[in-house]
């Protein structure tokens, strides 16, 4: 069979594909990644086919982004959902994706909840379709109500007016990472998820460089890969250095691509800089974690490669809906704690991250997500409802 999966161009929207894709691959069936085209290389990188569609008007998205500034975040992760992933991002993408949908003619496609292109192609060729899930069900449900009426008009683009894609969204059957105990379902979505184990995906890295006092824990310190670049979060990256300054424990720190360790020199004693590690051999799953605990975003990805090796965590929500979502959800369960990113952060993050080293009440509520993670089962496992489950296909025209 042949399975289309579709992505924005946004590393943490489409690494949580990357594992159910490889093994729907791995089982056989042609797989193709429906990316723009400028994010070829990470579609290449991770071993998958990559299918291009056009880019949204860069000035376009700097005027909405321009806009951001100032606005409480509630407002601006709306604006965020409704102009970018709802009317920039699809209307760029449609036609060649609807042009693929039916040259290439996939059995199922696999959508992330932010890329809604695909969504309306799909219901328009009569093709089944499913979620690769990015977040909370809450937060998937979320991010439905704030598309529908953008929804509106991509079905009027894609030629069917009268089809509710917002509807359409709501019956997709979702396949997610997470277990069922940290996870937060939406209101009135129908189908339970279908939770599955992320293999680990083999990436190796060389051993850590040496610094600080060897015996002393790692602190494992990420602000995602998009942080860096913001101008109003560049200026964070040394604060929270010298914040960790005087902690007893070796501090790793990455920037993502955007960021320059060199211009963060000279780094405290205990600290190291570098632009990327694999969080996979920081905290392989299922292996004993390099990392005693880490600093995150929130962002999906990470925090849940921590939950998976039991890491325990201090989340700093910095920009997406998600993130405040995760935050809280893992100082809920008790992994870990929450530190809002404000003028505040210096003088909290320390003592946060003490209390996520030395004391235990947070490692034993990590280590039993983790247990949960370890117990589900493999995404090859899975391949099978990816290929039958989801919303209604439509008989296809002939």
């Amino acid at each position: 069979m042949r399975v289309l999966f579709a992505t924005t161009a946004g590393l943490g929207h489409f690494r949580p594909q990357v594992p159910l894709a490889r093994a729907v691959r791995d089982a056989g069936h042609e797989v193709r990644v429906a990316a723009p085209a400028s994010f070829a290389r990470h579609v290449t990188d991770a071993g998958l086919e990559h299918a291009p569609f056009d880019d949204a008007d860069p000035e376009a998205l700097g005027r909405v982004f321009g806009s951001l500034p100032g606005l409480a975040p509630e407002e601006a992760n709306h604006r965020v959902v409704t102009q970018v992933f709802g009317r920039l991002d699809p209307q760029a993408a449609l036609p060649r994706l609807a042009a693929l949908v039916e040259t290439w003619r996939p059995d199922v496609i696999v959508r992330e909840p932010g890329e809604v292109a695909s969504l309306a192609a799909a219901e328009a060729a009569g093709v089944l379709h499913v979620v690769s899930g990015i977040g909370l069900g809450r937060l998937h449900a979320w991010m439905i109500e704030g598309l529908a009426e953008p929804l509106q008009d991509l079905a009027a683009r894609a030629g069917i007016p009268d089809r509710d894609l917002a509807a359409a969204a709501r019956d997709e059957q979702v396949f997610t990472t997470l277990p069922a105990s940290f996870d937060e379902p939406g209101p009135a979505l129908p189908h339970d998820p279908v939770r599955y184990r992320a293999e680990p995906d083999g990436a190796t890295a060389p051993p850590l460089p040496a610094w600080g006092d060897p015996d002393a824990p790692l602190v494992y310190v990420t602000f995602g890969s998009v942080a860096a670049g913001q101008p109003t979060f560049e200026p964070m990256y040394p604060l929270v250095l010298d914040a960790l300054a005087d902690l007893d424990a070796r501090v790793l720190l990455t920037t993502g691509t955007h960021g320059d360790p060199d211009a963060l020199r000279p780094w405290p004693a205990n600290a190291r800089v570098e632009r990327w590690w694999p969080q996979e051999a920081l905290m392989p799953a299922g292996g004993e974690p390099a990392a005693t605990a880490m600093v995150g975003h929130g962002g999906f990805g990470t925090t849940t490669t921590a939950l998976a090796t039991g890491v325990p965590q201090v989340v700093v929500p910095l920009f997406a809906s998600d993130q405040w979502l995760n935050a809280r959800r893992v100082a809920d369960v008790g992994a870990g704690l929450a530190v809002e990113a404000g003028p505040e952060l210096v003088e909290r993050l320390p003592g946060a991250v003490r209390s996520v080293l030395d004391d235990g009440t947070y490692r034993a509520p990590a280590r039993r997500l983790a247990d949960e993670m370890a117990a589900l089962p493999p995404a090859a496992a899975t391949v099978e409802r990816v290929l039958t489950a989801g919303s209604t296909a439509r008989t296809r025209p002939s």
